[in-house]
């Protein structure tokens, strides 16, 4: 069910992350719409906050439930009254602690290991869709400090494996996940690279953003980026958190869900 609220404060992104925070939700699980921006006014005079609002998911809410009433208990009888107790002898002093050793130093945490069974698993599922698709590319698998499973795909025409934007590189990798994870009661997540595509999309995010909020400054305008999935407006939010005169925002649903870099003025 979609519901919004209204929210208040002195800029646009003080408002918008005055909602997120009375909702509990990050910026990517909304979509918002800037009701009225912020008025400095002359000397703090004819000054007015930014307005926002801020729609959201939220699931149906069950009909509530009449508890009947708890029977009353009768009050318990009064005790009588405690002789009062004779005073306590004064207590000796306390000998001084000795002072505490020094630590040992903390060895180092093992690094982790995979899981034999998974790592068998997700290199066999790899591989046939590899031979599948006519590729010699292999995987090589490593843990990280998280947990997650960590999958390279080694070998030739890896451009054929990534695709336009990294699209048949996340395809591989949700049904990579599908499959390693389907009937299981724990599951794993695994991340998938190949020629380390996933560092450099995310540098060239992170330059399209500053470039986005520089002409967003220049042209006192907001601009709409092209949708994008939602590890990469992830992305584009936190690079342009910190960025002084303008606010980002997801606006639209999931394929063509995108993001706003807009003026604060």
């Amino acid at each position: 069910m979609e519901k919004y609220i209204e929210a208040t404060g002195k800029t646009e992104e003080a408002a918008i992350n005055a909602g997120l925070k009375q909702l509990g939700l990050e910026r990517d699980d909304v979509s918002v719409e800037i009701l009225e921006r912020a008025k400095t006014g002359f000397l703090g005079i004819g000054s007015s906050p930014a307005r926002v609002k801020i729609t959201y998911q939220a699931p149906d809410e069950p009909a509530p439930v009449v508890e009947a009433p708890a029977p009353v208990e009768p009050a318990p009888a009064a005790e009588p009254p405690k002789a009062p107790e004779a005073p306590k002898a004064p207590e000796a002093p306390e000998a001084p602690k000795p002072p505490k050793a020094p630590e040992a130093p903390k060895a180092p945490a093992a690094p982790k290991v995979p899981d034999e069974d998974k790592v068998q698993r997700i290199t066999a599922f790899l591989t046939g869709l590899m031979e599948h698709l006519e590729n010699d590319a292999r995987p090589v698998i490593t843990i990280a400090e998280d947990g997650s499973y960590q999958v390279e795909l080694v070998g030739s025409d890896l451009g054929a494996l990534i695709g336009r934007r990294g699209e048949t590189l996340d395809a591989i990798q949700q049904l990579t996940n599908y499959s390693i994870n389907r009937g299981q009661n724990k599951r794993i997540r695994i991340h998938l690279d190949a020629e380390n595509y996933r560092a450099k999309r995310e540098e060239t995010l992170q330059r399209l953003a500053r470039k986005t909020a520089g002409k967003a400054l220049k042209y006192h305008r907001n601009i709409t980026l092209e949708p994008m999935n939602a590890y990469e407006r992830h992305v584009i939010h936190a690079t342009l958190q910190d960025y002084d005169g303008v606010t980002t925002y997801s606006t639209g649903t999931e394929p063509n869900r995108r993001i706003v870099v807009a003026c604060e003025r």
